[in-house]
């Protein structure tokens, strides 16, 4: 397995941010881009990964998923 950051945020709570209401499900700190890291086997199983937990039905937008190196 590889590990790789995936950057995102949520375009549902920019939106609402930008109508001065709040989401119903997240929080504010999902409008701005996160950093998070999981195990995948490959590029596109991180894709699939990332798509499962933060869906993109519920506004959620990868904008980068980078393949960390890896530390000995």
């Amino acid at each position: 397995m590889k590990t790789f950051e995936i950057t995102l945020y949520n375009e549902d709570v920019r939106h609402c941010i930008r109508n001065y209401k709040p989401h119903p499900k997240f929080d504010d700190g999902w409008a701005d881009q996160r950093f998070l890291q999981i195990e995948a086997y490959d590029l596109a199983d991180a894709r699939k990964v990332t798509g499962r937990r933060y869906p993109e039905r519920r506004g959620f937008v990868i904008v980068d998923i980078l393949e960390l190196p890896e530390f000995f």
